[in-house]
């Protein structure tokens, strides 16, 4: 699938790192907000960019770093996505680990937080939660996004 990989610099040394990929297939949050047929869904998977990763490197201590990246790559990524691959990004997405994180900077950078995960995968044969539960966090990047990505768009 579709990926990019950004490295964040100031001056010559590394700070910060992005990776986008394709968006997962199916993802009941983000596809009930969008508001998502089958069929759109289909069609128009390939205007979502997932962020896979986001790292501050650990020596790097600036306050409010995290949520100004984010902010600024959400202005970026889908000129630079339409440079590589032919077409822009209307919708980004990630998941955040609950165990883990709170998702602060996500809401700092105006992230809609849409739910949580069952915990159980994308392939889970069972109904037994097999991993952490995360919370899904969207964030449109043009006023028009569910037009964009709705069959009628």
């Amino acid at each position: 699938g579709e990926s990019l990989k950004v490295l964040v610099s100031a001056g010559d040394r590394p700070i910060a790192c992005f990776a986008w990929s394709s968006a997962p297939y199916h993802l009941d949050h983000r596809d009930r907000f969008i508001g998502w047929s089958r069929d759109a869904r289909t069609k128009h998977r390939h205007l979502v960019a997932y962020n896979t990763r986001f790292l501050i490197v650990p020596w790097v201590r600036i306050r409010h770093l995290a949520s100004h990246l984010l902010g600024q790559m959400a202005r970026r990524i889908s000129k630079m996505w339409e440079s590589a691959y032919g077409h822009p990004i209307a919708y980004l997405e990630t998941f955040v680990d609950t165990e883990r994180f709170r998702g602060t900077c996500y809401r700092a950078a105006n992230w809609i937080p849409l739910g949580l995960t069952s915990g159980r995968g994308k392939d889970c044969p069972t109904n037994e939660k097999n991993r952490s539960i995360k919370e899904v966090f969207g964030l449109p990047l043009t006023k028009r996004f569910r037009e964009q990505l709705s069959c009628l768009g």
